[in-house]
């Protein structure tokens, strides 16, 4: 995979942790620039200075926080003022609401989720399109997501949330395709941030998770998502536009069993 980005300017939002350090770290080891974000800056910066050690490329760090308007345009001007450019723009940056049924869901909540993915993702994209335009063309990665294919219970902000996004991103693929912009999404499921925290803290739960997965393992945040996001960076996906392809070892397929075991207790605190 060296080279196949080679030189080119990214932005990776939420870049520093989870699922987002893994396609930060295999954009840079394909030659990429980067400009990694996040609420944390201080981790986005450590990470920025790891990636510019030991792969060679440029990697800047700074904390933005994808729902601020003014905090995701800077992003922008950054990715722009340090590099000359902007090629390629990964909206990686989410965000879960407390796990509860949706009749006690609150408009907070349901705001919060959706400033950070659909806004955050809209300002994004609007702010980097001038900029990709003028490079004849980049390409811009979205996050949808299993949970809202299976309406899983517990996240209906988010699912509704990522169903925007969705609709977000097939609009871009056919308006700026004239331009050369390619927008394409994936429905990742891997060792992110929370799932790794679970899986570390809670006894049993990594095989439960994967019991229904086809291929019987988690995804690998570098080696399983971050190679599928590099390929629609790279000019390998040059005709692939409006895309939603799942990077889940299959797990669409059965889908999972998302009913909470205390449904009965929770119901009663409505």
């Amino acid at each position: 995979m060296t080279g196949l980005v080679q030189d080119k300017v990214a932005i990776v939002t939420g870049g520093a942790k989870g699922l987002g350090h893994g396609i930060s770290r295999c954009l840079a080891q394909a030659g990429a620039n980067l400009l990694i974000t996040g609420r944390d800056g201080s981790a986005a910066e450590a990470v920025a200075a790891e990636i510019t050690k030991t792969s060679g490329v440029r990697a800047v760090g700074m904390s933005a926080d994808m729902g601020v308007k003014s905090e995701v345009e800077a992003m922008i001007d950054r990715a722009v003022s340090e590099f000359g450019g902007l090629d390629i723009l990964v909206n990686n940056a989410s965000q879960l609401s407390p796990n509860i049924l949706l009749e006690q869901k609150t408009d907070d909540m349901l705001q919060r989720t959706l400033e950070i993915g659909t806004w955050g993702s809209w300002w994004a994209m609007r702010a980097a399109f001038p900029h990709m335009k003028a490079r004849g063309g980049g390409s811009i990665v979205n996050f949808y997501s299993i949970d809202a294919q299976t309406g899983a219970w517990l996240h209906a902000d988010y699912n509704m949330n990522k169903g925007a996004i969705l609709g977000l991103t097939r609009s871009a693929a056919v308006e700026w395709g004239r331009f050369n912009i390619r927008t394409n999404a994936i429905a990742p499921t891997g060792m992110g941030q929370v799932f790794s925290e679970l899986a570390e803290n809670v006894p049993g739960f990594l095989e439960m998770a994967t019991a229904s997965n086809p291929l019987k393992r988690a995804g690998d945040p570098e080696k399983d998502i971050g190679p599928v996001v590099l390929f629609l960076a790279s000019e390998m996906s040059r005709f692939v536009n409006g895309e939603l392809i799942n990077v889940d070892g299959g797990q669409h397929l059965p889908g999972y069993v998302s009913v909470p075991h205390n449904l009965a207790e929770m119901e009663a605190q409505t």
